[in-house]
C-alpha cells in the first residue's frame, strides 16, 4: 500500500515501609528530603536517580505491587495511598520536605498533589504533565495559578533531547534557557561571506548578536574584536531572534543543502520535535497511519510533509525511499513498532536511526541490533528532575566543541561582576557571555550591559575553569 499524502505544507488504606538497599554506602552530602508521588516509569526512575545521588526519598502510590518492586531495588520509604490527599502527603513527610515531585500517570492528580504539597509546607514542588494543554498557557498559567515551582513534560523533554542530538547541544541549551527568544547555530563560513578576512570589530553585526566560538582545524577560539574568520571556519553564532538572520548573512551565503529526517508517528512528541527542527536546515517528512490525524498535522505543521502511511510496511519503506534519509526517528506509542522501524531504516541505508521506547530496559539492548540512539521519556524526565534539584551556583549545560563548554551561573549580590559594564571587566576576557536572563527578560548582552544580583547568565568558556567562574559570579 502506497502513502497517501495528506498535504505538503512544504503535514484510603496506607502502609508505610522501608528497605535498606545498595545505596546505603553513598555519602549523603547535602541530602534532600524528597517525596515522589507515583511509582510508574517517571517516578521509579526519579527515585533511582535521586537515591543514587544520596537523597532521602519517600514514594507514594496506590499500588502495593509497584511499591514492593521498588523497595526490592532501592533504599526508600514507601506509602500506599492517594497522592492528592493532604493527609497522605503529610504522612509521607511532605509538610517538611525539600521537594514534592508529582509523577503519577494522571495530570490532574499531579497538579493537585504538587499544589497541596507546596501548600502544606514543602519548599519546592514539581509536577509531571503529559497533555500540552496544561503547558501552553493559552487560557491559564497552571504553574502560577496552582503555586507549583516547575512543570515538566517527559515527552517534550525527550523531543528536546533528540533535537539536541541532531543539532549543536549548546544551541539547544541556550534556546531552552531563553524560551525561544534567542537563536544559536553552528555553521561553516562561506568563501565569499562579507566577514571573511576582517576583524570582528569591523564587521557590522546587529545589536543583540555575537560569535560565541570559532573552530579552525584542531583549534577552537573564543573570539574577540581582533579575531578574523576564514573560509571553512566553523563558527557558533548567538543572537536575539529578530536580528539573527541579519547577523548570519555576514558569515554565510544562503545556499545550504537541507538534511532529510523521517519521523514515524504523529504523536505530541513528534509535533514538538518538528517545531524544534523548524528553520534549522532540515527537510522533515512525518508518517502517520491515522488519516484524520495526518490531515490535522498537515494543517498544523505547514513546514512539514505529512504522509498517511505505515512505515513498518516494507513496501511503503521502499516506495518512499526512506533509505535516502539522513535520520529516522520512531516516535509511536508502541515500543516494538519504533524498534522495528529503526532497525528497518538502518538496514535500508539511513545514516542515523533513533527509537523512543517507554520501557527503559530496552535502552541498553537497542544499540546491539543496529539502533544508533534510543530514548526513554521516563529516564529523560528523571535526569531533568535531578538537574532541577542541583542547587549549585554554576552548572555545566553542554559541550560546544573540544575544550569549550557552556555554563549556567547565577549572580550573587556580592559578586565582583555586579555593577561595572561588561567592557570594563578584564576578568571576563576569557569568557563569552551568551545571554542574560533577568526576571522574564532574556537578551544577548552588548559591551555596555551590566550584571545585576540574581541574574541567570549563560557563559561560554574553556574546560577546566569552572572554579574561576564561581569566583567571579559567587559571593566569596
Amino acid at each position: 500500500m502506497g502513502a497517501t499524502r495528506a498535504r505538503r505544507g512544504v503535514c484510603d488504606d496506607r502502609r508505610l515501609g522501608t528497605h535498606r538497599g545498595a545505596s546505603e554506602d553513598i555519602a549523603r552530602v547535602q541530602s534532600l528530603r524528597i517525596v515522589i508521588c507515583g511509582a510508574g516509569e517517571v517516578g521509579s526512575h526519579a527515585a533511582e536517580v535521586l537515591t543514587t545521588a544520596g537523597h532521602s526519598v519517600t514514594v507514594i502510590d496506590t499500588s502495593s505491587e509497584r511499591l514492593r518492586a521498588l523497595t526490592e531495588q532501592l533504599d526508600i520509604r514507601t506509602l500506599e495511598g492517594n497522592a492528592a490527599s493532604s493527609t497522605t502527603l503529610a504522612e509521607a513527610g511532605a509538610d517538611d520536605a525539600d521537594v514534592v515531585i508529582a509523577a503519577t500517570d494522571v495530570d490532574e492528580v499531579n497538579i493537585v498533589a504538587a499544589s497541596v504539597g507546596r501548600a502544606i509546607g514543602a519548599r519546592r514542588s514539581i509536577a509531571r504533565l503529559h497533555h500540552s494543554a496544561f503547558l501552553e498557557q493559552r487560557t491559564l498559567d497552571y504553574q502560577k495559578h496552582f503555586g507549583i515551582d516547575r512543570l515538566i513534560c517527559p515527552e517534550y523533554s525527550t523531543a528536546t533531547a533528540i533535537a539536541r542530538s541532531l543539532r549543536n547541544p549548546a544551541a539547544m541549551a541556550i534556546e531552552n534557557f531563553a524560551g525561544g527568544s534567542i537563536d544559536m547555530h553552528e555553521f561553516k563560513v562561506s568563501r565569499h561571506a562579507p566577514a571573511v578576512g576582517r576583524p570582528l570589530a569591523e564587521v557590522p553585526m546587529p545589536t543583540g548578536s555575537r560569535l560565541a566560538a570559532v573552530s579552525r582545524e584542531q583549534e577552537v577560539l573564543l573570539p574577540d574584536a581582533r579575531t578574523c574568520v576564514q573560509p571553512g571556519d566553523r563558527v557558533v553564532l548567538v543572537g536575539n531572534r529578530d536580528v539573527f538572520d541579519e547577523a548570519r548573512r555576514q558569515f554565510r551565503e544562503e545556499t545550504q543543502q537541507r538534511r532529510r529526517v523521517v519521523l514515524m508517528g504523529g504523536t505530541p512528541m513528534a509535533v514538538w520535535l518538528c517545531k524544534a527542527l523548524r528553520e534549522r536546515g532540515w527537510s522533515i517528512r512525518l508518517f502517520e497511519t491515522n488519516r484524520r490525524r495526518a490531515e490535522e498535522l498537515a494543517d498544523k505543521l505547514s513546514w512539514v510533509t505529512v504522509l498517511n502511511a505505515d512505515l513498518t510496511d516494507k513496501s511503503v519503506f521502499a516506495e518512499e525511499r526512506i533509505g535516502l534519509a539522513h535520520v529516522f526517528i520512531g516516535l509511536l506509542d508502541d515500543d516494538e513498532d519504533n524498534i522495528v522501524g529503526a532497525v528497518l531504516a538502518k538496514a535500508g541505508g539511513v545514516s542515523k536511526a533513533i527509537a523512543v521506547v517507554q520501557r527503559s530496559r530496552y535502552l541498553d539492548l537497542l544499540y546491539h541490533i543496529g539502533v544508533d540512539q534510543s530514548y526513554s521519556p521516563g529516564h529523560v524526565a528523571a535526569q531533568e528532575i535531578r538537574q532541577l534539584l542541583d542547587d549549585s551556583s554554576t552548572q555545566k549545560l553542554a559541550t560546544l566543541a573540544t575544550g569549550i563548554e557552556v555554563f549556567l551561573v547565577h549572580v550573587h549580590p556580592a559578586a565582583e561582576v555586579v555593577g561595572p559594564k561588561l567592557r570594563e571587566m578584564p576578568a571576563l576576557s576569557d569568557w563569552v557571555v551568551g545571554a542574560i536572563r533577568r526576571g522574564g527578560d532574556v537578551w544577548v548582552p552588548g559591551p555596555d550591559d551590566a550584571f545585576a544580583p540574581g541574574d541567570a547568565v549563560l557563559v561560554i568558556g574553556r574546560t577546566g575553569r569552572q572554579e574561576q567562574l564561581q569566583r567571579l559570579f559567587g559571593g566569596d
